[in-house]
């Protein structure tokens, strides 16, 4: 196998858990064993367990070793490219309504990242309305999103949108009564790897990245009035949809 001696190393004790020679809770040789047995140093060995680690495979957990991790079934977000509306306004995924907000929303004036300024057509170095949300079951408190909207100042200043409570029916309704009537939406479903603050926040695992949903309501003149940025763990969701029949699509004659 060529390569340096750590990922060769890697690579045969994954295929040890891909086997389920390893099971999921399963604790992995200790470094000093994994070094004996490959005739390896202990810093090479520490370097494959650190390649493992970084891919979400295993977690090093104190006082106990590698631990290979459970691998959750993934919960599907059907995104069916519509929007619903329930007692407490508009919602764009049945799987993610029940889901409350877990405490306040944090609002602040700030700079938005570049992307997000891009979208919402305001230079990078201006102060947008930031909506930081942790969404999740209420109940047993898990958090399941982390829900951010940027809202441009020309909009937002002096309104009821940079408050912490506006009203029922939430943002979308208030800017709809401000005159943004009908709001349209445009969605975009990508991936990163998590902040610090974002693995803390989700309770994610190390190796673990984000699955991020980014939204865009735009007013009827064209204006984009808010860029939601929805990230949750990809480890836990997948984004499902149908797929239909464009009548170009005939069965053969």
């Amino acid at each position: 196998m060529n390569g340096p001696a750590y990922r060769q190393i890697a690579a045969d004790l994954r295929g040890t858990i891909e086997r389920g020679e390893y099971p999921e809770g399963a604790v992995l040789p200790k470094i000093t064993d994994i070094a004996q047995e490959y005739g390896i140093s202990k810093q090479t060995a520490r370097e494959a367990i650190a390649e493992l680690e970084a891919e979400g495979l295993v977690e090093v957990v104190r006082r106990r070793g590698t631990v290979v991790r459970a691998r959750p079934v993934r919960r599907r977000l059907t995104r069916s490219r519509q929007v619903f509306r329930d007692e407490r306004g508009y919602y764009f995924d049945p799987t993610a309504q029940p889901w409350r907000a877990l405490e306040a929303p944090t609002i602040s004036w700030g700079r938005p990242p570049k992307d997000v300024a891009l979208m919402l057509g305001v230079d990078p170095d201006e102060d947008v309305l930031i909506r930081d949300r942790v969404m999740g079951d209420a109940e047993a408190g898990k958090p399941m999103q982390l829900a951010t909207s940027f809202l441009p100042a020309h909009v937002a200043r002096g309104t009821r949108l940079a408050e912490r409570d506006t009203g029922p029916g939430g943002i979308y309704d208030l800017l709809e009564e401000m005159g943004h009537r009908p709001l349209a939406w445009d969605e975009t479903v990508g991936s990163r790897m998590p902040t610090p603050a974002e693995t803390a926040r989700l309770h994610l695992a190390k190796g673990v990245p984000l699955l991020r949903i980014v939204r865009t309501s735009t007013s009827p003149d064209g204006t984009v009035v808010e860029v939601n940025d929805t990230r949750m763990s990809a480890d836990d969701f997948e984004v499902g949809y149908s797929v239909t029949r464009h009548s170009s699509a005939q069965l053969p004659a």
